[in-house]
């Protein structure tokens, strides 16, 4: 495997006993893509800009921070929704978040951005096309200016004007197989739909010659963009009570005894990257999306109170979302327990150039005229000069 020495606890395992199995799988998927291809399912365009970020794999590929990724970077020159399915939640149909909303309501992620970024508009609907329709003519969203489509690769009723593939680099596509042997959930060809392909959680010292080699490896065609992205950790926040913890991780977490809480697809990673602040680190991870039980929260009770001090509780953002709901936690655990935030970085100096990507398409497709006609604030200086142009890496450069 390309590079296998260099990537920290390589994720892939594919059983090959389930092949067979997987080559089934394959042929039912293949038919759906070909009826897409051959317009028997219709795939709609819409006039709004749409963007959608979304994988071919089960489990975590960093979507909902690179969706945030996204809001920060329009919500000052936009009015941006967001349109998620809302993976789990108690209601049904299409739901436009408001101040009453809870997170039963659409969705850990989705009540995840609705708080972290009131100003914007979060929405679920399973039927993605419907859901655009609401946002583009309701009274409550009708002047949104761009859709942020979150985990809808392969949703394919819709055709998005910019489609954002991720792929983990510990879990690259071009190593994996289908469901079941392997994680994939379409066959690697898939890819060729992306216009924008992101490698995420890349180690932040990744050298420009994997960078280089993996690229090579992707064979992406010449309409395609590549890039690669970490995640960065931002200051401890606690959930319920108690005193902040200094805004340096490594201070944070000097000696100290912690219990990393998830409910996650993909929690091994973070549990390495805290192991490079602390060694003492107690994994407590459920499934993805896990609705916490009486039974979970007395585990979760107990566990903590056998760490030895200095202790606390470190969860993701997601989680938070679930853990404020719940009852019979102990004064201990609230009073220790703290959420990590994540922000995504592009890498290799790439930042300017993907961001230059977005701002155009959406402000080239804008039904607003102001936006449309925005100076564009992120051109680098001395942009118009060639030589000086930030380059994409693409598999044209190889």
């Amino acid at each position: 495997m390309l590079g296998k020495d260099r990537i920290e606890g390589d994720l892939i395992s594919i059983n090959k006993k389930l092949l067979p199995l997987s080559w089934l799988y394959g042929l039912g998927v293949g038919f759906r893509n070909l009826l897409f291809e051959m317009g028997i399912l219709k795939s709609r365009s819409f006039t709004v800009p749409v963007i959608s970020v979304g994988n071919i794999t089960v489990g975590g590929t960093g979507k909902t921070p690179h969706v945030e990724y996204l809001i920060r970077l329009l919500k000052d020159r936009a009015k941006v929704a967001v349109l998620s399915r809302g993976y789990k939640r108690k209601s049904h149909g299409f739901v436009l978040a408001g101040k009453n909303t809870t997170v039963n309501d659409i969705g850990d992620e989705p009540y995840q951005m609705m708080t972290k970024f009131p100003d914007i508009t979060v929405a679920v609907d399973r039927k993605r096309t419907r859901g655009i329709d609401h946002l583009t003519s309701g009274e409550q969203a009708k002047d949104t200016d761009v859709i942020l489509l979150d985990d809808a690769f392969q949703h394919r009723y819709v055709k998005p004007g910019i489609n954002i593939l991720l792929v983990d680099y510990h879990r690259l596509i071009i190593y994996d197989t289908l469901l079941p042997a392997g994680r994939l959930r379409e066959p690697v060809k898939s890819k060729d739909r992306a216009d924008i392909v992101i490698v995420t959680k890349c180690p932040k010292d990744l050298k420009p010659m994997e960078f280089r080699v993996i690229t090579k490896a992707m064979k992406l065609y010449p309409y395609q963009q590549l890039f690669f992205s970490t995640h960065e950790f931002e200051s401890l926040r606690p959930v319920f009570t108690g005193n902040l913890v200094q805004p340096e991780l490594s201070k944070a977490l000097a000696d100290k005894n912690v219990l990393l809480l998830t409910g996650i697809a993909s929690p091994e990673q973070m549990q390495a990257e805290l192991q490079g602040y602390t060694k003492n680190v107690t994994p407590l991870a459920f499934s993805d999306h896990h609705a916490f039980m009486k039974k979970d929260v007395e585990q979760i009770n107990e566990t903590f109170s056998s760490l030895p001090s200095p202790k606390l509780i470190i969860t993701t953002e997601k989680d938070e979302t679930r853990l404020l709901q719940v009852e019979g936690l102990s004064k201990e655990v609230k009073s220790h327990l703290y959420v990590l935030p994540i922000k995504i970085q592009i890498l290799l100096d790439q930042e300017n150039t993907f961001n230059q990507t977005i701002l155009s398409y959406v402000r080239k497709n804008s039904r607003n005229s102001i936006l449309a006609e925005k100076p564009d604030d992120h051109k680098p200086k001395d942009s118009d000069r060639p030589g000086d142009r930030p380059r994409t890496i693409s598999f044209r450069n190889i």
